[in-house]
């Protein structure tokens, strides 16, 4: 019978000690990313939290806008309304997020968004009617986007639904 020769061999490319090496170089890897992103700039949270205030304040103008409206054209009453309702679901949305973010104070008190009272009564405005409101909803629209663009993560989508919402009235809802 005649013998086969095997070729000669220099073993494995990679030995068993670099291969669990790298498998622990890569585990720790993986599990401190999340640890470096609390290590983010605080100031960035704050520039962002601006934003989400400022957003809220829109919303809560656009659904104000939308209920005055109502009384002027009480045919479009349904319309208004839908929009009413969702502008100050996403001030109420936007709110959340806010105090999410900001916490609270060490008494226990959490920061709020709403505007200080003014010093001297102010005459009530007439209502805007829809051509001020369908501006209103526009500037908020742009507002919202820019603000998807410069946010993070679940605030930019936050953001980003809210302009294709005031988009949508805009085209749909209020053409």
């Amino acid at each position: 019978m005649p013998t086969v020769s095997r070729p000669p061999t220099s073993g494995p490319a990679v030995s068993r000690r670099t291969a669990l090496r790298f498998a622990a170089a890569s585990a720790f890897g993986v599990a401190s990313v999340p640890l470096l992103a609390g290590c983010a700039d605080d100031a960035d949270s704050d520039t962002e939290v601006d934003s989400l205030v400022a957003q809220s304040r829109l919303a809560r103008r656009d659904a104000a806008g939308a209920a005055a409206t109502i009384a002027l054209l009480p045919d479009r009453g349904a319309a208004l309304e839908l929009v009413r309702a969702q502008r100050t679901a996403h001030a109420d949305a936007l709110d959340a997020e806010i105090a999410r973010a900001a916490g609270t104070y060490p008494d226990g008190t959490a920061p709020t968004t709403s505007a200080p009272p003014s010093p001297t009564p102010t005459a009530p405005a007439p209502p805007p009617g829809l051509d001020q409101l369908r501006a209103d909803l526009a500037e908020s629209q742009r507002s919202a986007a820019d603000s998807a663009r410069t946010l993070t993560a679940h605030r930019a989508g936050l953001c980003a639904s809210i302009s294709a919402a005031c988009g949508t009235y805009l085209a749909v809802v209020l053409p």
